[in-house]
Formats: C-alpha cells, sequence, structure tokens
C-alpha cells in the first residue's frame, strides 16, 4: 500500500498510482483479482442467505471452524443486555446464532448493499439497513459496514458494524440520559419525547 502524506496535485497521485500497478506482473494482477472476487462473492453469498431458514447451513458452508465474529465491539457487558449477540465469537455457530436472534428482536424492512471492496482476502461492505423493533415497534435506518477476510473460500474474520446508539434505542421504552460532553458544555438530555 503507497501512503502519500501531501501531494501537489491531483495528476502526481494518479502518476504515482499508475506507476506502482505497472510494476506488479500481470499474473500477480489476475491472481490477486481472482481471489478479491472470490472473496467478494464468498461474503455476498453468506449475506444472500442470512434469513432464519438459511443461515445455519450458510455458517457452515463459508464460516471456517475457528472464525471470529465481531459484532458492533470486541466485548461491552453493558451493550449486551439489550443486544445480545454482540462483542466477539468464534466459530459458525457465531454468524448464525445472531442472525437467528435478530430476527427475534428486529423485522428487516430494508437491507441495501451501497459499495463492495475486495482486495485479496480482505472484503468491504457499505450500506444501509431499516429495522422495526419487533416489541416496541420502533423502526430505525441505520448505515453498516463490514470487513470480512476469507481464507480458502471460508470466512475467517468478520466484522459488523452499526449505529449502535439507534439500534438500542429502538427497544427503549421510557427514560433518558443526562449527558455531559465537553468541560465547557453545559449538561443536556437525550432520549426525551
Amino acid at each position: 500500500m503507497i501512503t502519500i502524506s501531501r501531494t501537489k496535485s491531483l495528476a502526481a497521485v494518479i502518476t504515482l498510482a499508475a506507476s506502482s500497478l505497472t510494476a506488479i506482473p500481470v499474473a500477480a494482477q489476475s491472481t490477486s483479482e481472482a481471489q478479491s472476487a472470490a472473496s467478494l462473492s464468498v461474503v455476498m453469498e453468506f449475506l444472500a442467505n442470512t434469513a432464519p431458514d438459511k443461515v445455519e447451513a450458510a455458517a457452515q458452508r463459508l464460516a471456517a471452524p475457528d472464525a471470529t465474529y465481531v459484532s458492533l465491539n470486541f466485548d461491552n457487558p453493558e451493550l449486551q443486555k439489550i443486544l445480545p449477540w454482540t462483542g466477539t465469537n468464534k466459530g459458525p455457530e457465531a454468524f448464525s446464532s445472531l442472525f437467528l436472534q435478530l430476527a427475534d428482536y428486529w423485522k428487516t424492512e430494508d437491507f441495501t448493499v451501497t459499495d463492495k471492496i475486495a482486495s485479496g482476502e480482505d472484503v468491504a461492505i457499505f450500506g444501509k439497513f431499516t429495522y422495526r423493533s419487533v416489541a416496541v415497534d420502533r423502526v430505525f435506518t441505520s448505515p453498516f459496514s463490514i470487513h470480512a477476510k476469507v481464507r480458502d473460500g471460508k470466512m475467517i474474520y468478520f466484522q459488523f458494524m452499526e449505529d449502535t446508539y439507534a439500534s438500542a434505542s429502538s427497544f427503549r421504552q421510557s427514560g433518558s440520559w443526562t449527558v455531559k460532553t465537553p468541560d465547557d458544555a453545559a449538561p443536556f438530555k437525550v432520549g426525551e419525547e
């Protein structure tokens, strides 16, 4: 990867990028492109099969036995009380149990992938979704991002990020927080209706 700290023109960046591409042999480029396409295909196949009746088979087929699934954070016990699937979990069961639980908590009204990027074993997916909470009937829309790693046709790492304030708030029945951010700001309330 080339990091450019300061450039004087877009033309300089394009010239530098083009020269770095020509230094890579064509065979290596096509191998890397094939690996990128294969990695993207695995992740997209998994996302296409996250419905409750399909996700267990998809997770067994597409996630490595020791795969890591990071949902929203590495480990946050308080958030796990609201969204029990959050944190770091291992194995295909981590992938399937998460989506099985989601179906108990929310109805998916929309899930749209807007951008897909793959480079070798790394895949990045961006988009938005709209969920309706089953218990409280609150609707929210959130951006999402996924970073996945695919090796030998199996996902070995999958990190899913979303607007956790909006998702957790979709279950709120009452209450508010008093928040103080910078020292020189006055406290304020959030979550009031």
